[in-house]
């Protein structure tokens, strides 16, 4: 620890003025693509001195990335009278490997916790610091399932669990695109009849008749909702699209550059009749649904399908959700391989002294992927 360390607690106007100057994006690893930093910052809810996240650097290597920003939620505070109040989402803890034996991860992990005004609350957390939380002053706020649904037998994952499977990587690719191609062929087969009647208007931005749909269905939901926060929320801007990989001067800790990556926002009508929203991420592989909104119960199915139907049309081979309901349904009507559920808990720290009693938070909660 006698070497030359420096915390940054970076604020919004400091991550404006370093995007100007490229200051965190330079060859190596960066804390965040500059298009999530861009998008970040044009968020109109955070303002100039908000924190984004808090850096550390052994003279000019990064070492610790905590990433974080300020959001409003639907919970009353306790010794305010207001509908809403402001809270800080912690994304992201991360600690280089040469630090994670050492006292300076809980150092900057207090000093993100500090500058908050330990109003803070977390999605997710990884299992391995699950011990450290225990030990936290935060409380579990909602437990809910993660599914990942997968539709082929994902060669990649069996590798990474099976580390003896990779001399057959091969094989296991031919297998798994020939089990993907027949569970699509059958599911495409259903989904074309029950999707006859619908279609589907892909938008890049809500609209007043949209948003008029859509704030009764998020009139529930922890955060508080504005059609302008919906649509920073699904802004493709946020994301880089490399075609060439191999040659972006940068990685980055948050997700955001793919050779394939783009968010998909579509309103679904039945008979020129506006029944669900649907928003959703493809990451290669990866199809994480991020709106599921349904006007009423008797579309549920119908928008199921829908969903389905734009599944099929991409390349990927499983879905991402915490949606149990929508999870249960998919697999209960269509072909699959096999669902993988983990338990998330969400927590809050006590300090926020927020009325989380009847609080639910929904998949669209908290999601910045």
């Amino acid at each position: 620890m006698a070497k030359n360390l420096e915390v940054i607690a970076l604020t919004k106007e400091m991550l404006r003025d370093g995007i100007e100057k490229n200051t965190y994006w330079k060859d190596g690893l960066a804390p965040l693509p500059k298009s999530k930093a861009l998008w970040l910052v044009a968020n109109t809810r955070i303002e100039d001195d908000d924190y984004c996240g808090v850096l550390g650097y052994e003279d000019e290597k990064m070492i610790s990335f905590i990433f974080m920003f300020p959001d409003f939620l639907k919970a009353k505070d306790k010794n305010q009278d207001k509908e809403y109040t402001k809270v800080y989402w912690m994304i992201s803890w991360w600690v280089h490997s040469s630090y994670k034996d050492t006292v300076f991860g809980t150092y900057i992990y207090n000093e993100a916790v500090n500058l908050t005004g330990k109003r803070v609350l977390i999605k997710s957390y990884a299992e391995n610091v699950n011990a450290f939380y225990e030990k936290q002053p935060f409380t579990v706020i909602t437990s809910r399932l993660r599914h990942t649904i997968f539709f082929s037998v994902d060669a990649s994952m069996l590798i990474g669990r099976f580390r003896f499977l990779k001399s057959f990587r091969f094989v296991l690719n031919k297998v798994d695109a020939f089990v993907g191609s027949l569970v699509k062929f059958v599911n495409r087969s259903k989904v074309k009849k029950k999707t006859a009647s619908l279609s589907y208007d892909y938008v890049t931005q809500i609209d007043d008749e949209t948003w008029s749909f859509i704030a009764p269905l998020c009139v529930d939901d922890l955060i508080y909702k504005t059609k302008e926060y919906v649509n920073w929320q699904i802004n493709n801007n946020q994301y880089t699209q490399v075609p060439v990989l191999g040659k972006h001067p940068y990685t980055a800790l948050q997700t955001g550059i793919s050779d394939n990556i783009h968010i998909h926002n579509l309103k679904i009508s039945k008979d020129g009749e506006l029944i669900g929203f649907l928003s959703y991420i493809i990451n290669f592989n990866e199809f994480n649904a991020k709106y599921f909104l349904v006007k009423e119960e008797q579309y549920y199915d119908l928008c199921v399908d829908a969903l389905i139907q734009n599944f099929n049309a991409h390349k990927a081979t499983f879905i991402f959700t915490d949606d149990t309901k929508l999870s249960d349904n998919i697999t209960k009507r269509y072909r699959t391989i096999f669902t993988h559920k983990v338990n998330k808990k969400a927590l809050a720290h006590d300090n926020t002294e927020l009325d989380f009693e009847n609080a639910y938070m929904s998949n669209r909660d908290g999601h910045f992927y």
